[in-house]
């Protein structure tokens, strides 16, 4: 009969199993690891002892000894979007298959968030870290507590929204080539009264689509007129601002939204004010997600690979981690966007 009377949801650590047989906790490790130095008879006990009560050894203790922690720290903006979901599971399977751990941080897009989930992460607790920069951190253009963590020695790779001047790894979407795509599959089924729905331009993948929708229109020598252009903070902006337009004289037949919830509030404020999508106006949307595929119609959108942005991210992560190089070179990752055709928008009219 096993010694000692403990519960089964008890945690049984080492310590506990050495008081159990009255021996040090270096014995009990030695006879878990079935080494030679320890008789057979007690090996036999201890292993017997630690299966039935299902020791696991302390993976966190064990890693700090050899300086690593083997976990890893994600800080993301938000968990809404279905994007950023697609980036965690990218992350994780990884992971799973080189034995790390991942701790996952929300900052609410809130710079003083931000910089909490930093402090924390980077007190011995993680490896490196893997982060989305909150709206509010891009707005303040404070990046000093990215500058510190990396000064002192913690690895850093940023995704989806990144800032130039800190330099770390970086894993980027074609943000600029894919709503050139979107712009120009508007373009060549006719549409010319493209309303592009953005964020303001302190948010930098706001800002990079913006670039690909101006591309495509000067490409295809379409005019590019500001009032078109409307940039919100929140979804709740658009339903004012793209009624305006329905409502003149001059109406939208196309719309461009830099993200899938602002185009289903465009497909919906459409609807609600007699406009057939896509006979009368088409929408594409940015980030591929349920949203887009349960939509009415569903919404054409450009997809970005969220799942292969988390890998990838992970992947520059880890070679940081392990590089013996002093001079290590840090590297920028794009990530190709394509778009995906669905209901709310017509077959191609006209080719290049």
């Amino acid at each position: 009969m096993l010694p000692g009377c403990y519960r089964m949801k008890q945690k049984i650590t080492l310590k506990k199993i050495a008081k159990e047989f009255n021996v040090s906790i270096s014995t009990v490790s030695k006879a878990l690891k079935d080494s030679h130095e320890i008789s057979v008879e007690l090996k036999e006990k201890i292993q017997a002892f630690a299966r039935y009560y299902h020791y696991k050894p302390n993976s966190l203790a064990l890693n700090l000894r050899n300086q690593k922690t083997k976990t890893i720290g994600v800080i993301l903006p938000e968990i809404v979007h279905h994007f950023f979901t697609k980036v965690i599971t990218g992350i994780e399977q990884l992971a799973n298959e080189k034995g790390y751990n991942v701790m996952i941080c929300l900052s609410n897009e809130s710079y003083e968030k931000e910089i909490l989930n930093l402090e924390m992460l980077a007190n011995g607790v993680v490896d490196g870290i893997i982060l989305s920069i909150s709206k509010e951190t891009e707005e303040r253009d404070d990046y000093r507590h990215f500058t510190d963590l990396i000064r002192n020695g913690i690895p850093l790779v940023m995704f989806d929204r990144v800032v130039d001047k800190i330099e770390c790894n970086k894993v980027i979407a074609d943000d600029v080539g894919g709503a050139f795509l979107a712009t120009e599959h508007l373009i060549q089924n006719g549409c010319s009264n493209i309303v592009l729905i953005t964020t303001p331009d302190y948010v930098v993948v706001g800002n990079e689509r913006k670039l690909g929708y101006a591309k495509a229109l000067k490409e295809y020598k379409v005019p590019v007129r500001k009032e078109l252009v409307l940039k919100v903070e929140h979804e709740n902006e658009i339903e004012s601002a793209l009624k305006n337009l329905i409502l003149s004289s001059n109406r939208p037949d196309g719309i461009f939204a830099v993200n899938e919830v602002y185009a289903a509030v465009a497909m919906r404020v459409c609807r609600e004010n007699g406009l057939v999508v896509p006979d009368d106006v088409e929408v594409i949307g940015f980030t591929d997600g349920v949203i887009s595929e349960f939509t009415t119609p569903s919404l054409t959108t450009v997809a970005q690979h969220g799942r292969h942005m988390g890998r990838k991210a992970l992947e520059l992560l880890l070679d940081e981690i392990d590089s013996k190089e002093p001079n290590y070179k840090y590297k920028t990752a794009l990530i190709q966007t394509d778009l995906k055709i669905r209901n709310s928008t017509k077959e191609v009219q006209m080719q290049n």
